[in-house]
């Protein structure tokens, strides 16, 4: 037997197969798309307008004792699939502390925003189905509509005329029409009561994603569907999160009790994901009873949302979202940077997140904000803008 040690075949060299990402990453770059997370510190002393905390709780007190209190309770992770035993009772109390204040038989929650809307959208259609979405809708809503494998038909933002046409010219064996209540990149609201009236009429269900008003519109920061009294109504269903008003993390669904029970058997991110951890859970319930304590946040708020407007030369907002179009990017990051360095932190939006041509500052009010800080946010952002645009 030889103990010769056996020499390998020398390494087949091939091309990398990823090598295209350098030549993609220099496209974006030019095209000014390039992305850099930019990290906060502990310590950070920066006026952030660039977050969706619309009513200033995630630094709350109570909120952070929230969380403390949950993971103190319950671990800091749900450790399972909520169908396994990642359903804690602080999730049931949530559950049925949100759908009592939205005005709602039942709640679901997911560990996101973006996990209700994909998982609530792919469980209620599929093939042979029918979607009417509008080109102003979240990513969210976006990808659950494409991942139900349904028809979907695209109409303009808002263009209930165009709903309609869809609903009677596409066959389906069922509908469901898409929306936001409150685009995230202008803040502006969409016809809500005329797309439940036209999809209603059509026999089609209606789901709103309810993200940016929840804290902002309705009575008490009850949103958008309250405010018009829709709560409730059958055939609708209501997506929200527990991450911008709410000052944490995670998504709900607000429907029926026959709706929640379908989604816990049929939302495959409900039944594949691991639960909302626990602090989360216990930091939106928090902030929930900040808000039900405190019906006035909503429209301090808003004023703060229209100082900001007023002193920075946008339009007058209905949510809480000041959006200043810059149109070239480059311009827009350039913007963004000049506020940075100046200890003010804004968005930048730029596709694919808004239109070619319509880069954009995005600035988000708080309630817990004053007078005096929102003249000096307003201050730098007008100072830094017309250096750039000058230059």
């Amino acid at each position: 037997m030889s103990s010769a040690i056996s020499t390998p075949p020398a390494a087949r060299v091939v091309a990398d197969p990823l090598a295209w990402l350098t030549d993609d990453a220099a496209v974006r770059a030019a095209a000014g798309l390039h992305r850099e997370l930019l990290v906060r510190q502990a310590d950070s002393q920066d006026l952030n307008l660039a977050s969706n905390d619309y009513l200033g709780l995630s630094g709350h007190p109570d909120v952070i004792a929230g969380a403390q209190r949950a993971v103190a309770d319950f671990g800091a992770g749900a450790t399972a699939s909520r169908l396994v035993v990642g359903t804690t009772a602080a999730h049931l109390d949530f559950e049925n502390e949100i759908a009592d204040f939205l005005g709602w038989p039942a709640a679901l929650c997911f560990s996101s925003g973006y996990l209700a809307n994909v998982g609530a959208i792919t469980a209620l259609v599929g093939r042979g189905d029918l979607i009417v979405s509008d080109t102003g809708t979240h990513a969210s809503l976006i990808d659950g509509c494409r991942l139900s494998r349904a028809h979907v038909v695209v109409v303009g933002r808002g263009d209930v005329e165009g709903v309609a046409q869809a609903l009677r010219t596409n066959p389906f064996r069922r509908a469901l029409v898409v929306t936001d209540s409150v685009y995230s990149i202008d803040g502006e609201p969409a016809p809500v009561a005329e797309l439940y009236a036209t999809a209603s009429g059509a026999g089609a269900a209606l789901l709103v994603d309810e993200a940016h008003a929840l804290g902002v519109r309705g009575p008490g920061g009850r949103g958008l569907v309250a405010e018009l009294g829709l709560s409730g109504a059958p055939g609708l269903i209501v997506t929200t999160v527990m991450s911008k008003s709410l000052g944490a993390q995670g998504g709900v669904v607000l429907a029926s009790q026959l709706v929640r029970d379908h989604l816990i058997d049929r939302a495959r991110p409900f039944i594949f994901d691991t639960g909302l951890n626990p602090a989360a859970v216990g930091a939106a319930h928090a902030a929930l009873g900040i808000l039900r304590a405190n019906p006035d946040l909503p429209q301090r708020l808003r004023v703060n949302a229209a100082r900001l407007a007023a002193r920075c030369g946008g339009d007058e907002p209905a949510a809480a979202v000041v959006s200043l179009i810059i149109g070239d990017p480059h311009r827009a990051v350039a913007i963004a940077a000049g506020c940075r360095a100046e200890g003010v932190l804004v968005g930048c939006f730029r596709p694919p997140s808004v239109p070619q041509g319509t880069s954009r500052l995005r600035l988000t009010a708080r309630a817990d904000l004053d007078e005096q800080t929102i003249d000096h946010v307003a201050a730098v952002v007008n100072h830094v803008r017309a250096q750039v645009m000058s230059s």
